[in-house]
C-alpha cells in the first residue's frame, strides 16, 4: 500500500487513469472545433469544513478531465442546512461513532490515494472566509479558484493551519500570486457576502444536503465515493445529446 509522501500528483493520476478503464469512464469528448459542444458537465459543491470534500477537491480535476467531463466549482455554507436538519455542529461531532469511523476512514482513503493527510486539530475549522473568496472568484470566472481550493483544503487538513485566520488565507492567495489583501477586502463586500448565501440557498434548492455533492442536469450524487457515477453519468447524457 503506497505511502502518502506529499502531493503525489502523478501516482494519483496513474491511479485514476486504471481506475477509469475499469469503470469504463472513456471520454466521447471530440477533438477540434465545437468540442464541448452538447458537453454535459458536472457541479462539484464543497465545503472547506468538510473532510471527504477534501478527497474529491484532490481527485476531481485528473478524473474529470481524463473522462472529458467539465467541472464547475461550486462553494456554499453546511452551517445553514445542518441548522435546518436541528445540527448545531457537524454530525460526525454530533455522533461519535461516525465521527471514529470518518477519521479511520480518511486515513485508509489518503493512503489509498497518496493525498497528504493530518488530522486536524480543531473540526470543523470555519472556512466562511475561504468559501467567500471561493464565491468572488466563481463570479469573475478566475482561473485560480481549483488551485486556491486545493491550497486551502491541503492547508485544513495536512497542515494543521486555521483556514478561519484572514492572514492564513491572505498568504495563500499571495502564494498563488493574486493581491490577497485586496481579494479579502473584495470578498467582505456586501454584494460578495450575498453571493454566497444565494449560492447556499441554491444548494438547498438542488436538495444538497451534505459535501460534497455532484450534481448533473438533475441529477443529484452525495459523498466522495459518487465522484465516479457522476462523471459517468455526465458522459452517459454527453452521449445522448449527441446522438
Amino acid at each position: 500500500m503506497p505511502a502518502c509522501l506529499g502531493t503525489c500528483r502523478f501516482v494519483r493520476r496513474s491511479y485514476y487513469l486504471r481506475d477509469l478503464r475499469t469503470r469504463r469512464l472513456r471520454s466521447r469528448w471530440q477533438s477540434g472545433v465545437g468540442s464541448t459542444l452538447n458537453t454535459a458537465s458536472v457541479e462539484f459543491w464543497f465545503e472547506f469544513g468538510s473532510t471527504y470534500s477534501y478527497l474529491s477537491s484532490a481527485r476531481i480535476e485528473d478524473i474529470a478531465a481524463a473522462a472529458g467531463v467539465p467541472v464547475l466549482w461550486e462553494p456554499f455554507l453546511l452551517g445553514p442546512i445542518f441548522a435546518e436538519q436541528g445540527w448545531d455542529d457537524s454530525p460526525f461531532n454530533v455522533y461519535p461513532a461516525k465521527g471514529r469511523y470518518m477519521w479511520r476512514d480518511m486515513k485508509r482513503l489518503c493512503t489509498k490515494y497518496c493525498i497528504p493527510f493530518t488530522r486536524p486539530s480543531r473540526f470543523p475549522r470555519n472556512g466562511l472566509l475561504a468559501a467567500r473568496i471561493a464565491c468572488l472568484a466563481k463570479a469573475t470566472s478566475e482561473l485560480w479558484l481549483p488551485e486556491f481550493t486545493r491550497v486551502v483544503f491541503q492547508a485544513n487538513f495536512a497542515e494543521v493551519r486555521e483556514i478561519g485566520d484572514p492572514a492564513e488565507i491572505r498568504s495563500i492567495l499571495d502564494s498563488l500570486g493574486q493581491s490577497g489583501a485586496q481579494l479579502i477586502e473584495q470578498a467582505q463586500a456586501p454584494e460578495n457576502k450575498l453571493r454566497l448565501r444565494e449560492q447556499t440557498r441554491r444548494a438547498k434548492e438542488l436538495g444538497i444536503f451534505g459535501a460534497p455533492s455532484f450534481v448533473v442536469g438533475e441529477e443529484l450524487f452525495w459523498g466522495n465515493d459518487r465522484l465516479e457515477d457522476a462523471l459517468a453519468w455526465a458522459d452517459f447524457r454527453t452521449g445522448e445529446a449527441r446522438r
